[in-house]
């Protein structure tokens, strides 16, 4: 690797108008840009990060490798269409409607991005990679921008407060996507899986103590299923996140 390389931050598809260098051979029919993102999109759901390639890619779609040149430049740029596309499956509220109370707004567009985060597993270290300046990724972040400023926070303090929720967000997503794809590994429910590692716990010696009592936790959940507790503590979480942002506007 080049020291430029090493020291330059990866340019964005979105920032380049240059026409494509295209592909091999003729020019493939009933081939485009939005068929070739979606094809990526379903192809990374089923195989992760991990089994996506061009050549994989071009099998999917019945084409040549070199064909999908006449559309992108890299792999990378592929990776990059699919994180966008997948954020127009977000429902976005009309962020300046201030006859709905910003709070609920809020909530419901955390609970969508959780959701998209553990639809799409590869979403997460997409997202850590790219800049995420396409109009999909854009149009969202308006909308959380437009929201916490509703709330009546101090100009300096909107970003903090867009990074406590929409950070914890990814994290809780991105962890019950890892948890959610270990399960299905096992072939066991989550039910099953979550009593077999809380019994491991009890059984080790220190992890008991460490974990804060997993039977006083299995005790307080008694009768929830996994999706139930995942969903309370999301909840209760924001709720808190969604307090402090009003006690500091409240302050201010």
């Amino acid at each position: 690797m080049t020291k430029q390389a090493e020291t330059t931050a990866r340019d964005s598809l979105w920032r380049r108008r240059e026409v494509r260098r295209g592909g091999r051979g003729e020019r493939p029919s009933g081939l485009d840009r939005e068929r070739i993102t979606a094809a990526s999109v379903r192809l990374l759901d089923a195989e992760g990060l991990a089994g996506f390639s061009m050549r994989r890619l071009a099998a999917e779609l019945n084409v040549t490798a070199m064909s999908l040149y006449w559309y992108v430049d890299t792999k990378d740029d592929l990776l990059e269409l699919a994180l966008d596309a997948v954020y127009a499956e977000l429902r976005l509220p009309e962020a300046d409607r201030t006859d709905e109370d910003w709070r609920g707004q809020l909530r419901r567009l955390a609970g969508a991005y959780r959701a998209l985060l553990v639809r799409h597993p590869w979403l997460s270290p997409l997202a850590g990679r790219y800049l995420n300046i396409g109009p999909n990724s854009l149009t969202f972040a308006r909308v959380i921008q437009r929201l916490v400023h509703r709330a009546g926070l101090p100009a300096h303090g909107v970003t903090g407060a867009i990074s406590a929720v929409f950070q914890f967000v990814y994290g809780y997503g991105t962890i019950e996507s890892h948890f959610l794809t270990r399960i299905a590994e096992t072939g066991l429910s989550p039910e099953e899986y979550f009593r077999q590692s809380m019994t491991l716990v009890d059984e080790l010696p220190g992890t008991a103590e460490a974990a804060g009592g997993s039977g006083d936790v299995m005790a307080a959940r008694a009768g929830d299923t996994v999706a139930e507790m995942l969903d309370r503590d999301f909840g209760f979480a924001l709720d808190l996140l969604i307090a402090g942002i009003e006690a500091l506007a409240a302050r201010s």
